[in-house]
């Protein structure tokens, strides 16, 4: 039997955050708190300390991806589904760079919703959404690697520091950094986690 999740609802309107408690306990996880805005919401992941935040991006005090960024800055563990009824493909990677687990439509059946609840607490680093591959991919035919810059990301995946990767590759490590700034612009990610997790969604890395 599956250990029941702790969520924390995010989303300024009572049907919503109503409906999504339905789905938890049907799935036979817990709510452990609901906030209606930016200001709440930070209150109730400190005071409740939920394994999973669910929030809407469209708040009345500002834009949801606040929150998302706030949380992963604080904790690598918590999962963070997005949820909102924006389709378009190229917020869907915002979402992603801002340190999301997955993204779900508003309009997508609340299974969709629990299973990516679900996803996000098991791997809170990685990110799941519908349509996701092929937005990325697309993105990155755009923006490919040189084959330097691929040796630099795969020894950065596997744990090397700059100067370290330097040292394998026989390069100094201020061409490690200008490799990575290059890697980071070219995948659209603002640190490591980001650009392993983007390169790891499209086959980029050995393992």
């Amino acid at each position: 039997m599956k250990q029941p999740l702790t969520v924390l609802i995010i989303d300024d309107h009572e049907s919503v955050r109503a409906g999504i408690k339905v789905a938890l306990a049907r799935a036979g996880h817990i709510c452990v708190g609901e906030a209606a805005n930016i200001a709440e919401a930070r209150a109730q992941i400190a005071h409740t300390n939920p394994q999973v935040i669910v929030v809407d991006l469209s708040l009345p005090d500002g834009n949801g991806l606040e929150i998302v960024i706030w949380a992963r800055s604080i904790s690598q563990r918590i999962g963070i589904v997005v949820l909102t009824l924006n389709s378009a493909k190229d917020y869907l990677l915002t979402v992603m760079k801002s340190g999301a687990s997955a993204y779900v439509e508003k309009s997508a059946p609340l299974a969709e919703l629990i299973a990516a609840i679900e996803h996000s607490a098991t791997a809170p680093l990685s990110f799941s959404a519908q349509g996701i591959s092929g937005v990325i991919s697309k993105d990155l035919q755009a923006n490919s690697l040189t084959q330097r810059e691929a040796q630099v990301l795969q020894k950065l995946a596997d744990g090397l520091s700059a100067a370290d990767i330097g040292l394998e590759l026989f390069i100094t490590q201020a061409t490690v950094k200008t490799h990575l700034a290059s890697i980071y612009r070219k995948l659209e990610s603002k640190n490591r986690i980001q650009a392993i997790i983007v390169a790891r969604k499209n086959g980029l890395l050995i393992n």
